[in-house]
C-alpha cells in the first residue's frame, strides 16, 4: 500500500524483557505499521493487542482473535483482562497498548489514558520490571493514501518506577511528550513538517 515505510529508532526497541509499545493512534494502519517494525521478524516476539471489546464482535473479532488480540472494556476494564496482560508481561511477552484510547485524526495532543501506568504498576508489584515504548506514527496524508509514505519512531523505554497516583501522573506526563516528539520526528520524515 505504501510506496515508503521509514523506521526510525530501531536501537531503543527492547529485544528481551517485558515490553509495552505506548504508539500513537493516528489510522487503522497503525495495527499494521507496528509488527511491521517491531514484530517477529525484528524482535524475534509477535505484539499481542489489547484491543476494545467493540473490535473483537463479528468477522473482525475473529480475525483479531487470531492474531493475538485480546478484549478490554475501557469503561470498565475487567481484572481478567489485567490479569492476562501481567500474565503476558511476567512472561516476558511485547503488549501493544494505544494510550490515546482511540484513533485521534487530527494529532492534537490529547489525554494518556492511565491504563499503562497502571499496568506498569501492577506488574512491578509481581516483580516485573516494564520497558515503556514511546511510538510515534505518521503517514503523508491525514487519510492514508494509496502509494503514499508512513513512518514509525521509536523512543527510549520509560519506566513508571514508584507507586501512587503522583507517579501515574509523572508517567502519563512523560510518556505523552515522549510520544508527540516521536510522533514530529515521523511526521518530518514523511514531509509534513519542517
Amino acid at each position: 500500500f505504501f510506496k515508503n515505510l521509514i523506521v526510525l529508532g530501531e536501537e531503543f526497541l527492547p529485544l528481551d524483557g517485558s515490553v509495552v509499545l505506548a504508539p500513537t493512534h493516528r489510522s487503522r494502519w497503525d495495527a499494521l505499521m507496528i509488527p511491521m517494525a517491531a514484530g517477529r521478524r525484528k524482535t524475534k516476539r509477535d505484539c499481542r493487542f489489547m484491543v476494545t471489546i467493540s473490535e473483537m464482535s463479528g468477522i473482525q473479532g475473529w480475525f483479531l482473535s487470531r492474531l493475538g488480540c485480546f478484549p478490554v472494556d475501557q469503561l470498565k476494564p475487567s481484572m481478567s483482562s489485567l490479569r492476562y496482560s501481567v500474565d503476558l508481561l511476567m512472561d516476558n511477552q511485547q503488549l501493544v497498548l494505544f494510550p490515546e484510547g482511540r484513533i485521534n485524526r487530527n494529532g492534537q495532543r490529547t489525554k494518556i489514558e492511565p491504563g499503562i501506568a497502571r499496568l506498569s504498576q501492577l506488574a512491578a508489584s509481581k516483580g516485573v520490571d516494564v520497558q515503556v515504548v514511546p511510538i510515534g506514527i505518521a503517514y503523508s496524508a491525514p487519510l492514508p493514501k494509496l502509494f503514499g509514505s508512513a513512518a514509525i519512531c521509536f523512543r527510549r523505554p520509560i519506566n513508571i518506577g514508584d507507586k501512587g497516583k503522583q507517579a501515574v501522573s509523572e508517567f502519563n506526563s512523560k510518556l505523552a511528550k515522549s510520544m508527540h516528539a516521536a510522533e514530529q520526528a515521523a511526521l518530518r520524515a514523511v514531509g509534513r513538517i519542517d
